[in-house]
């Protein structure tokens, strides 16, 4: 607990401490591509918690369609992850180091709205008196029949969001410049749809290889559309593709595939695959498709489960990258009956993550009670000990 506490004293003094000079050491110029003359003055924090982490112009920029992926995926983890995995793979093209992190700047929220809209066929176009510029939608149209169930499992919405983020690079010292857009296409795993309205809500599930596919030729359409803005005509583009859970998932979804295209390139060249999958501990699927790791999973939550005769559960979320666990948070709720009880079992499962996780592993467990968080402990890669910290 001492170590964390004085980390965080530290990060505090030095951000504090460095406030009055920031400005002066860390001002820069944002150029405009195509205005020369369109320049913004900012400021770099000279102070970044982790090079895992990318630095951010001051005053931070946010995007335009900021908030949208509320209400666009299914579940907060999926929204949570959507954006982390896509910074994961921006750092595949741009370095922490060389390039600042802004919020993206060129599709706007009117624009994300109409990009998930369906696309309409012709005749629905002129019923619904739809100018040829504006049926821009890029799921496929629902083409009416006699059974609105076939028509929705035919041609299901595919793309459920669109996030967009801008690096910056170094120009000079005081200069920078857009240097790589990277765009995040979140894809369903299961359409929902009604069949009238504020009706019943069916779903169907999609088919990963098809899914795949058809993402893909979103993938090629939003490129061209990119380069058709002035500001995008020539910078370095990523496009990712998301594969979101269910509604009622308590793990997140993956990223399953990217593509790097380069300066002044208009058509995508490769693919290159992702192999990312959340696991959920215990579980019928951890067992059957890892199951080393569910026993010692197991294991562990007997030993926690040991120490109080009212427990009420612990809950792993498995990340694995190139079917390696790369890392798992554990949640562990508890009946709180006094600070001092909480203060013995996380020691006592302090000592348990140190026992059961191997140093490669990093690892964060939440204690929680109704009440809310009692206590954190944080186990890093090749770490002695672990960090614990007690609410």
């Amino acid at each position: 607990m001492k170590k964390l506490v004085t980390v965080f004293c530290t990060s505090i003094l030095l951000l504090t401490g460095c406030i009055p000079s920031l400005e002066k050491e860390g001002e820069v110029v944002q150029e405009d591509a195509v205005d020369e003359e369109n320049k913004t003055t900012g400021i770099i924090p000279s102070y970044n918690i982790s090079d895992d982490y990318y630095k951010t112009i001051l005053p931070f920029e946010s995007s335009p369609a900021r908030g949208m992926v509320v209400s666009n995926l299914n579940t907060r983890v999926d929204m949570d992850e959507f954006e982390q995995g896509l910074m994961r793979i921006a750092k595949t093209k741009y370095s922490t180091e060389d390039y600042l992190f802004r919020g993206g700047q060129y599709i706007s929220r009117d624009l994300v709205s109409a990009w998930l809209k369906r696309k309409y066929t012709d005749e629905q176009a002129q019923a619904a008196g739809v100018e040829p510029e504006d049926n821009i939608g890029l799921n496929p149209p629902l083409v009416a029949g006699d059974d609105p169930h076939k028509a929705n499992k035919n041609s299901p919405i595919y793309l459920a969001h669109i996030m967009e983020h801008n690096y910056l690079k170094r120009v000079d010292d005081e200069t920078v410049e857009l240097g790589g857009v990277v765009i995040g296409l979140a894809l369903n795993s299961v359409h929902y749809y009604q069949t009238e309205q504020y009706g019943t809500t069916y779903n169907t599930n999609i088919d990963p290889d098809v899914l795949v596919q058809e993402g893909k030729k979103i993938a090629a359409e939003v490129l061209t559309r990119l380069r058709g803005m002035e500001e995008l005509s020539k910078v370095p583009i990523t496009i990712a593709l998301f594969k979101q859970e269910k509604r009622n998932s308590v793990v997140p979804g993956n990223f399953i595939a990217y593509t790097h295209v380069g300066q002044g390139e208009s058509n995508i060249k490769e693919w290159t695959n992702v192999n990312e999958d959340y696991v959920l501990f215990p579980s019928n699927d951890a067992m059957e498709s890892h199951r080393e790791d569910a026993t010692t999973f197991l294991n562990f939550q007997t030993d926690v489960e040991s120490y109080f005769p009212d427990f009420n559960g612990v809950v792993g979320k498995a990340f694995y990258v190139n079917d390696e666990l790369n890392s798992i948070d554990i949640d562990i709720n508890i009946q709180f009956n006094g600070e001092a009880e909480v203060i013995g079992f996380t020691q006592y499962v302090a000592g348990l993550v140190m026992k059961y996780f191997g140093e490669e592993l990093k690892v964060e467990v939440n204690v929680l009670s109704v009440s809310g968080p009692e206590a954190l402990i944080v186990k890093d890669r090749k770490a002695d000990e672990p960090y614990v910290y007690i609410y």
